[in-house]
């Protein structure tokens, strides 16, 4: 087609010149000069020559400018993103049950039926205060029986006693025999144990009547009562139900149980400040302290156990709530956050692509803690590259790329 063109171009130029040409007159006897000749012929070459310079130059820019526009096209653009430093200390929060720092069911120790009760659920009471008094009259009359038999088992061992004593100094004189002593003084020893025995007796009968009333074993706060006036009390020993009267706890101090799972097991040690929030309580938290933890985790839900105190002094927070607990473990300064977009899944292992030079580099990277939108990298990044994000998944090596907008981990542009 180019060829073409410049043809027609060429006639169209022999025309033009044909015309332009003056014609000399014909002289009879006389032919043109061939000089006119060969100057035409220059003309016409040389514009022949310059018209396929012209299209050849022409095609070779157009050329060039679409190598160079498809080479354009074919860099990828990428947006690139920084990786975040790891915070010395981060935060976790936990879920937590609140529970009393001591709390004890209040059982009865004797059969009988409940006379009286003086406190209810929600009143606070004090160490040996009385709650309640069961009325116990077969443990009275044993009582009474056995004080009496003491006493009669005291009367023959003062009897024995004075028959020993007699027949002791009667033997110095010989007035009796030496059986005669010694059955004397096996009588009193006998006599001396029964009156032990029933002495056992009467102080076991006393304790059992002192049951009959229940006083507080600690200061707390009564949650639970189950009796009322007239109930039948089963202490159990006769293989009753055993039913506990009051459940006591003390609130002025809290402990709450968190499950700390294996990850930051080795992070959360004795002496961890805490904070709880509380959905009842909205922008206030409450301070305690990690005391103590299980030191094994837990084979099903691998877990830490761990205990954190709380005081209580106004009794604001109730036993048996839900806490969210938040606890600032140390962090690993080496480790960084990135977003999980960047990350390529490849048959050799995790890669992050970065830009150096204008090129594509990829570089292995361990994976740690997953935050959901971003992740932490344990090892394989300096801190410095600047990372690709969402990267083509044909990108290797050495591939050019151009640079559209650079951010942060956290999204900063």
């Amino acid at each position: 087609m180019e060829f073409e063109r410049v043809m027609s171009m060429q006639s169209q130029t022999k025309e033009q010149i044909s015309m332009q040409e003056p014609k000399s007159p014909l002289i009879p006897g006389k032919q043109g000069r061939p000089g006119r000749g060969w100057l035409t012929a220059v003309v016409i070459v040389a514009v022949f020559a310059g018209l396929l310079v012209s299209g050849i130059l022409e095609r070779m820019h157009v050329s060039a400018a679409l190598r160079a526009e498809t080479a354009e096209v074919a860099v990828p653009t990428i947006s690139i993103v920084s990786p975040q430093r790891a915070a010395p200390s981060q935060e976790i929060v936990l879920p937590g049950n609140v529970q009393p720092y001591v709390t004890a069911p209040i059982f009865s120790r004797t059969n009988g039926y409940l006379q009286a009760w003086y406190f209810d659920i929600g009143a606070h009471v004090k160490k040996g205060q009385l709650l309640a008094v069961i009325s116990t009259p077969e443990i009275d009359q044993q009582l009474g029986q056995s004080r009496s038999n003491l006493s009669t088992a005291e009367a023959n061992l003062r009897l024995a006693e004075i028959t020993k004593n007699r027949y002791e100094g009667l033997l110095k004189t010989h007035a009796v025999a030496q059986q005669d002593v010694d059955n004397a003084v096996g009588t009193y020893n006998a006599n001396k144990s029964i009156v032990e025995a029933d002495q056992a007796n009467v102080k076991q009968l006393e304790a059992l009547q002192s049951f009959e009333k229940i006083y507080a074993p600690f200061d707390g706060i009564i949650t639970a009562r189950n009796t009322d006036v007239g109930a039948l009390v089963d202490s159990g020993s006769s293989g009753g139900v055993k039913t506990d009267l009051f459940h006591l706890s003390q609130v002025d101090r809290l402990r709450v149980y968190v499950n700390v799972p294996e990850e930051y097991s080795q992070a959360t040690t004795s002496g961890l400040a805490a904070e709880l929030t509380l959905s009842e309580f909205p922008g206030t938290t409450f301070t305690g302290k990690l005391v103590r933890t299980s030191e094994a985790i837990n084979f099903e839900t691998r877990t830490l156990l761990a205990e954190v105190d709380v005081t209580n002094p106004t009794g604001k927070l109730l036993s048996g709530s839900y806490a969210e607990v938040h606890f600032k473990v140390p962090g690993k300064v080496s480790t960084y956050i990135l977003p999980v977009d960047t990350l390529l899944f490849r048959k050799e292992g995790l890669r992050v692509a970065v830009v150096k030079d204008s090129k594509a580099q990829l570089l292995a990277v361990a994976p740690g803690r997953d935050f959901g939108d971003t992740i932490e990298i344990i090892s394989g990044l300096q801190g410095n590259e600047s990372v690709i994000v969402s990267p083509p998944d044909s990108v290797v090596n050495g591939e050019n790329v151009q640079i559209a907008q650079a951010t942060t981990a956290g999204g900063a542009q």
